[in-house]
């Protein structure tokens, strides 16, 4: 196979895909059933015209028929009177009207047989048409029901995908305010007042360290002092004792 067969191919398999694809079988079903019933009707036109073309040639065939008696009446009174011309001629309008007569029967026969055969198809049309109307019904119900659940099934797919994306989404939200719960936690830990002020007793502390050092300072300067008056005594002075 050539390239241009494959490619044409190729074009016809997609665009059946697509006719396919756009095609509404309910459509189809409503166009048949439509074409259906206009056949229908012409059957039923033409049987109408059938019977009316078999009554005309009945009620012509019984005109034709009632004439034959008058005829060969008046052949006869024309020979009584003595008139062989006038019967002849009676006669022959005789036998003319005599062979229409059985032309006309032939030909009702004819249409009477076409009007059955008509009839018969009329009928069986009809069932036909009432069982494709009784599936057409059905066909075209279900394919709505069906059509109706996969409509519903692409929906409730697109909503599970959605919620499973709002789901994520919602997860990622709630992480993110628990972490900020978390660093609010940790500042109001930092910014306790509790944390902040002193401890009780904190100022009495730091004043009793603050006197003990004074304290000591005071004693290391008069042990200094002491030491240096003690060596600018003269050695004979005895030393006074501080009494404690």
């Amino acid at each position: 196979m050539g390239i241009r067969s494959r490619f044409a191919l190729l074009v016809r398999a997609r665009a059946s895909a697509e006719l396919d694809r756009r095609e509404d079988p309910r459509e189809t079903l409503d166009y048949a059933y439509a074409e259906q019933q206009e056949l229908l009707r012409k059957v039923r036109q033409g049987l109408v015209e059938v019977m009316t073309a078999r009554r005309r040639l009945e009620r012509l065939a019984k005109l034709r028929q009632d004439a034959l008696p008058r005829l060969e009446e008046q052949a006869h009174r024309a020979v009584v009177l003595g008139r062989d011309d006038l019967a002849r001629l009676a006669l022959e309008r005789r036998q003319a009207a005599l062979a229409e007569t059985q032309e006309l029967g032939q030909q009702i026969t004819e249409l009477a047989g076409e009007e059955q055969r008509l009839v018969g198809t009329e009928r069986s049309l009809a069932a036909r048409i009432e069982e494709f109307r009784s599936r057409r019904v059905r066909v075209a119900t279900r394919y709505t029901a069906t059509e109706a659940r996969a409509r519903v099934g692409e929906a409730l797919t697109g909503l599970s995908d959605e919620t499973a994306e709002l789901g994520a989404a919602l997860g990622r939200a709630e992480e993110r305010i628990e972490q900020m719960e978390a660093r609010a936690d940790a500042f109001d830990v930092l910014t306790d007042p509790a944390l902040t002020r002193p401890l009780p007793g904190g100022d009495a502390v730091a004043a009793e360290l603050r006197r003990m050092g004074d304290e000591s300072a005071i004693e290391a300067q008069l042990a200094t002092l002491k030491h240096t008056v003690t060596e600018q005594l003269p050695a004979e002075l005895p030393v006074i004792e501080h009494q404690s």
